[in-house]
């Protein structure tokens, strides 16, 4: 089923792969009303931000099967953007203000990459909240994504987030809660991307009433899940959005950033991603790194003949508990009067956030 988009325009990257994938305006295929209508927020830095919307898209057309889905993109202010960044937004994206004043089922919400220990002290955070407390009353479900999730629990349950001695990074294998609404048709074990430097652990969640959906010896928990008020928040820690190559590209550029000094330890290579040639063929890199610690030396990583050797092994999973996910929120849509927004809402709350 083809994903609709709330403006005439398409993103280029989106239009291109319509031969392969229908990507569609809502004005090209008539009038419909037995779709989900889903507010896909969008806080990914400039370089990671078009890659993300790929992701995503193609992550909700494959899961979608005959459920029609209709999104439109917004982003939180207070994310700083270069010019290109702007344009796309200019081009693509909706006024955050719009958000607060139309109705959603559902609400996706990216994470971002972290300037401060502390999120409440992130430019965005109140914002943040806003758009959590909004969610919590005028969606039937929120997926938060990576840092999004750590935000999520913070605001509503006081559930701080744990430094880790390594970043969490690379693919692993996670063992799936019995009986969840989410993992019905997955196998025992999931597979999802991770890639992060904190987490929120599982006790904790437990104890402020979270469901915690899959999990891990290795890598902790991944997703979770709690009812609040009206909405399911489902979290994720990891990314099962991602694409086959997301990790090397974060993988490059962590090593980018550790030849420009902007890191001082060269980064660990992701687990359970590269086979045992393109592994050795990093190895080699990293030791010519090691000795030429200058930026020029990212000229010579090997990606080309890397990239060939990847697979996406958590696609299936994927694709299943997203399925799951928007045939809950097609349910409780059914099920649910229609919800009612509120005029003025986003200009109440950020008075209340404004005297905080």
């Amino acid at each position: 089923m083809p994903i609709f988009l709330d403006r005439g325009r398409i993103p280029p990257r989106w239009a291109e792969r319509a031969s392969f994938h229908p990507v569609l305006s809502i004005n090209g295929y008539g009038r419909r009303t037995d779709y989900i209508k889903i507010a896909l927020v969008n806080n990914m830095p400039d370089p990671a931000l078009e890659d993300t919307e790929m992701q995503f898209f193609e992550l909700l057309e494959a899961a979608a099967g005959d459920i029609p889905v209709r999104i439109k993109l917004y982003s939180l202010p207070g994310i700083a953007r270069g010019e290109r960044g702007r344009k796309h937004f200019d081009n693509f994206y909706q006024d955050f203000d719009d958000l607060w004043n139309t109705r959603f089922d559902a609400a996706i919400v990216t994470g971002t990459e972290p300037h401060c220990p502390n999120l409440r002290e992130e430019p965005y955070w109140h914002v943040l909240t806003e758009l959590l407390d909004w969610a919590e009353r005028h969606t039937v479900s929120a997926v938060l994504s990576c840092l999004a999730a750590h935000a999520g629990v913070l605001h509503s349950d006081g559930i701080e987030r744990h430094r880790l001695d390594d970043k969490r990074f690379g693919v692993f294998d996670f063992a799936k809660a019995p009986h969840h609404l989410l993992t019905g048709h997955n196998s025992d074990q999931i597979r999802f991307p991770h890639s992060r430097w904190n987490e929120v652990r599982q006790d904790e969640l437990r104890e402020c009433g979270y469901a915690v959906i899959t999990k891990s010896a290795e890598a902790g928990v991944d997703s979770f899940a709690k009812r609040k008020t009206n909405c399911l928040f489902v979290h994720f820690q990891g990314h099962p959005e991602y694409g086959s190559r997301t990790l090397l590209k974060e993988y490059r550029r962590d090593i980018k950033r550790f030849l420009g000094g902007e890191r001082d330890t060269y980064p660990s290579l992701p687990k359970g991603y590269f086979d045992a040639a393109a592994a050795r063929l990093l190895a080699d890199f990293r030791e010519n790194a090691l000795s030429n610690r200058r930026e020029e030396t990212i000229a010579n990583f090997p990606e080309s003949s890397v990239v060939e050797t990847l697979q996406n092994g958590w696609n299936s999973s994927a694709n299943s508990i997203y399925c799951n996910w928007l045939e809950y929120v097609r349910k409780r849509k059914a099920e649910s009067p229609a919800y009612v927004t509120v005029a003025g809402y986003g200009k109440t709350l950020r008075k209340r956030s404004a005297a905080l």
